[in-house]
């Protein structure tokens, strides 16, 4: 998406291409003949003209104008359009996967004109046609998201030369993974009643990694039912065959050694022989056939063994059987290649493989070593100084989808493309360019991160840190066309923010808070604006459009949307049940309403095009429970149903009173304390009481008047002062009403400077209610000439990537806040910690804490540097510095409370700042590590909750001076006058 355009559909300086013919030469590779055979389709598609042909040298001319491709090694014509010096291709020459494109006067015999495609290599020219392709309007996922080809009735050649590659890594693939019940179901359906995937799909699967500029496949593997499941090498005997001609390099997965799919073993020996200290020989055998099928084809061959069903190795010294199998696979080879290094190799440190290598596992140096995230989107190693030297090189499998701990996420994208850029950019920038591979589970629908990943390995500078909306714009005018593209692309921004926060699969009913900062509230509101604007697009869009629009736009949105309203509405339904509300039961049946949704959207996917993609979403997504792999039917459970037809006891009457942040004290049950004539009073008095409210932070709380009985009522709400303000002061009731929701705001320039006292308002009810709604009310002032951030409530909260200075910067898409994150650049030196700026945040506070904290949350990141440890500093008032790790060493693989933290994306850690009085203070932070980057930090002087995402961000202020200025006659003069400016922010 990010080539310089060689092609325009204005008449101008260049040559029309319509009708153009397109030649390739005989001797040419047979995935460039491909690729050309695809362009020439391309053509006609895009002008609906059917003028366009596939022809040779010597074939009879049908046009004026040729497009011609080829490879300076294997094509005559291409080499003597640069011998007669008609092309420069010294740009290319020896490069990997690059192709210039040129516009020439005769080109040919019989051709006035011709727009040359000159590859490097064999990908660099089937690169440079399908890049042609996508230029004049097809995408990449025409097939597999049905994106319609843009119509074009001109299309003119530009008078330019351009050159493009190489890649930033060198080899760019997919795992397919986990392929049931989607892809699986879908594929029997759609090509047969065959489980064995053959060339049929594999042939959109080779020319989907071709169109986004990929080269690289691991097979799907998964086991099936009956046994064995699937094997890439004999399900069907053409698919390797056909993959090298398209020009696929093809591997087998992380645990499938030489170039076997573990299903192969499975089909023919019985469960517990895959072990190498019992079953040598046979073993050795069974890899010799591998290595001797793959020969005449490219390969990346994978390396060591691993335990059946993807486990530990079963070996009491794993590292010397490990070594012994290394040996006996180096000596396969060199029988089969005539040298050990004789066809490409990597040894995937996965999981314990990683742990064995660290502990002395020695591995060759033209190995590949492929480093692997944590199977949730955090790496787990950088590679040292000492490993970018390999011959071998280095790279990343990273997982897209993942089956297994601390829970499967399989159903839908939820990538947050910000984690995908920081980790991988740091791995790129630490040396891992050679392979990166990508765990896509069914490849739909996983559209949008495999695009953001392949253009982001072909050209790492092509997406800044910054360039997310750039990208995502660029994207939408390619897959939709420019009338609707910036709105698409902000739709994806939105989808990208909100995905931050938390996978799918991963959200319960009380994961976001519906009682505290409006949490989850906030989040489903969000979801909705997202899901209006894509179904108000989509009413709109062309009917062509309609299909790629739904999956690729509208159902992540709508679907997200649909699942976090049902999980705040089980959460209110619960909460609801125990303060015994009329409402509880209407929320049972909304729950039902959602679950319900849920599955009318997945069937209206299935539905279109007549069921083209009928079971690719069949995954469940409700009903984990405590289980990390995942349910095997949707269910959801825990919701409560409230007797509405009795009344509740006598003491308690028919009008409940609840404040937005309380559940009550003992809700739903009878109060010593408290009867239906009598306020909540002594240690009732804290379930009708609201968070203090001051002129900063959030200027509005609510509390809501139900019903809990069978008989209607009038209200009426007396707030003690008339600066309280109400936005309903009485009402009725009737027992199948929806509650009512007053909202409380304060006109503060009628309070009193220095108020500071606990205020109330009465709500007497008609028939047998009444409650007193208590709240702190504080006129508090910041000092003059204070700058920074001030209390609200009983914290102080920062949003610290929107208050970034040099040297640290601002990843504004990384992170669960808004504003992202900071950090320092990968390429800072850490050599020097104490010469490290400190980041500096200023705060002023109007209570005392007597034991007060601040809480620093970290994006989830891990210690993937061998040599160090990740650590930053700390300094409270201009007092000491401490020194603080990230994380703590656990038991396991990984650091304590890594399954929690995982799941939040973030790291939390608190530090003890002791008493805290009224007055301004100073938090300062610096990073003495790679890989650490903060996106929240609170001060907490005591009673704060944080909940998820921890509460919102607190006011900024800035006092500046106001100069005299010339007055005009009968004004006053008013010199330094105080101007206080609030920046207010949602902290999302």
């Amino acid at each position: 998406m990010f080539e310089e355009q060689i092609v325009a559909f204005e008449a101008g300086e260049g040559f029309s291409l319509v009708g153009a013919d397109l030649i390739v030469d005989d001797e040419d590779y047979k995935g460039v003949h491909i690729a050309v055979e695809a362009l020439t389709a391309d053509f006609d598609k895009v002008t609906a003209q059917g003028r366009h042909q596939k022809v040779d040298r010597s074939a009879r001319k049908s046009s004026k104008v040729c497009i011609i491709v080829g490879t300076l090694e294997k094509s005559s014509t291409i080499q003597s359009l640069a011998d007669a010096g008609k092309i420069n291709v010294s740009d290319i020459q020896g490069k990997w996967e690059s192709w210039i494109t040129s516009c020439v006067d005769e080109p040919l015999d019989d051709y006035d004109y011709g727009l040359v495609i000159a590859g490097s290599d064999k990908r660099g020219a089937i690169f440079g046609a399908y890049s042609l392709s996508q230029q004049i309007g097809i995408s990449p996922w025409h097939w597999w998201a049905d994106v319609p080809p843009k119509q074009h009735w001109e299309i003119y050649a530009l008078p330019v030369t351009t050159k493009n590659g190489e890649p930033s890594v060198k080899y760019r693939g997919i795992f397919i993974n986990d392929e049931a019940p989607g892809m699986d179901t879908w594929f029997a359906e759609y090509f047969g009643p065959s489980n064995q995937f053959d060339t049929r799909v594999y042939k959109h699967i080779f020319e989907l990694l071709l169109r986004l500029k990929a080269n690289f496949l691991w097979p799907a593997m998964w086991r099936g039912y009956p046994q064995p499941g699937r094997s890439f090498f004999v399900d069907d005997p053409e698919n390797q065959k056909t993959a090298d001609d398209y020009g696929i390099v093809v591997g087998t997965s992380h645990h499938e050694p030489m170039q076997r799919a573990m299903n192969e073993w499975s089909a023919n020996e019985p469960g517990g022989t895959w072990r190498w200290d019992t079953n040598r020989e046979k073993i050795t055998d069974y890899f010799e056939f591998g290595a001797e099928r793959a020969v005449p084809y490219e390969s990346y061959i994978t390396m060591g063994m691993r335990a059946e069903g993807d486990g530990a190795l079963s070996s009491d010294d794993p590292i010397a059987t490990l070594t012994d199998i290394l040996k006996v696979q180096r000596g396969i080879i060199k029988d089969k290649y005539g040298k050990k290094d004789g066809e490409m190799q990597l040894m995937a440190l996965y999981n314990e493989v990683q742990r064995y290598y660290e502990q002395g596992l020695e591995i060759p140096d033209d190995m590949t070593l492929l480093f692997a995230d944590d199977n949730n989107g955090s790496l787990r190693r950088l590679p040292t100084a000492e490993e970018r030297k390999r011959k071998g090189g280095l790279g990343y499998y990273y997982h897209f989808q993942y089956t297994g701990g601390p829970r499967s996420y399989r159903w839908m994208n939820s990538n947050t493309l910000g984690k995908v850029w920081h980790q991988l950019r740091l791995g790129y920038d630490q040396g891992a360019t050679q392979i990166w591979v990508f765990n896509v589970g069914d490849l739909k629908p996983q559209e949008l991160p495999l695009s953001f990943a392949f253009d982001f390995a072909w050209d790492i500078d092509s997406i800044p840190a910054d360039g997310f909306p750039k990208f995502f714009k660029k994207l939408a005018e390619r897959e939709f066309g420019d009338k609707y593209a910036q709105r698409i692309a902000d739709l994806w921004y939105g989808f990208e923010r909100l995905i931050a926060l938390r996978k799918h699969e991963q959200i319960e009913a009380e994961t976001f808070s519906v009682l505290k900062y409006r949490e989850a509230e906030t989040i489903v509101g969000r979801w909705a604006e997202l899901t209006k604007e894509a179904e108000t697009i989509y009413a709109e869009i062309s009917s062509v459009q309609k299909p790629a629009f739904f999956q690729l736009v509208v159902h992540p949105i709508k679907a997200s949307y649909i699942y976090n309203n049902l999980r705040m509405t089980q959460t209110k339904n619960r909460l609801y049940g125990k303060q015994r509300r009329n409402t509880t039961n209407p929320l049972l049946h909304e729950c039902l309403r959602l679950f319900d949704a849920d599955d009318v959207l997945t069937r209206e996917y299935h539905s279109l095009l007549d069921g083209k993609w009928n079971h690719m979403l069949r995954q469940p997504h409700y009903g984990y429970g405590s289980n990390v792999i995942g349910p095997s039917r949707d269910m959801i459970d825990g919701l409560s149903w409230v007797r509405a037809n009795v009344d509740s006891n006598p003491s308690v009457g028919q009008m409940g009173v609840a404040v937005e942040g309380h559940t009550g004290v003992n809700p739903g049950i009878i109060n010593e304390d408290v009867d239906r004539t009598h306020p909540s009073r002594l240690w009732l008095e804290p379930g009708v009481t609201l968070r203090p409210m001051s002129p900063y932070g959030p200027q509005d709380q609510y509390f809501e008047i139900f019903h809990r009985g069978t008989k209607g009522f009038t209200w009426e709400a007396k707030p003690q002062y008339g600066w309280l303000k109400l936005t309903q002061y009485s009402g009725t009731l009737n027992p199948d009403d929806e509650d009512i929701r007053i909202h409380v705001t304060v006109d503060w320039k009628d309070v009193p400077d220095k108020f500071d006292e606990k205020i109330f308002i009465e709500i007497i009810g008609s028939v047998d209610g009444y409650e007193k709604v208590r709240m702190q009310v504080r006129k508090y002032q910041a000092p003059e000439g204070f700058t920074g951030f001030v209390q609200n409530d009983s914290y102080v909260s920062i949003n610290p990537g929107k208050w970034v200075t040099a040297p640290y910067i601002q990843l504004p898409i990384l992170g669960r806040q808004d504003g992202g994150s900071v950090t320092l650049p990968n390429s800072y030196d850490f050599s020097k910690p104490k010469a490290i700026p400190f980041l500096k945040y200023d705060m002023h506070t109007f209570t005392t804490g007597d034991n007060a904290s601040v809480e620093v949350h970290f994006h989830m990141t891990l210690e993937a540097d061998p040599n160090s440890k990740m650590q930053y500093d700390t300094r409270w008032d201009g007092g000491d510095i401490s020194t603080h790790r990230m994380t703590k060493d656990g038991s396991g693989s990984y650091p304590n409370g890594w399954t929690s933290a995982a799941q939040n994306y973030v790291w939390k850690n608190r530090h003890n700042v002791g008493k805290v009085k009224p007055g301004s203070h100073t938090f300062e932070i610096r990073f003495r590590s790679l890989n650490v980057a903060m996106e929240k930090i609170v001060l907490d002087l005591g009673g704060t909750e944080m909940k998820y995402l921890g509460p919102p961000e607190s006011d900024h202020v800035s006092y500046v001076k106001q100069q005299s200025v010339p007055r005009e006659e009968g004004l006053t003069e008013f010199s330094n006058l105080r101007i206080a400016i609030h920046m207010k922010t949602l902290s999302m």
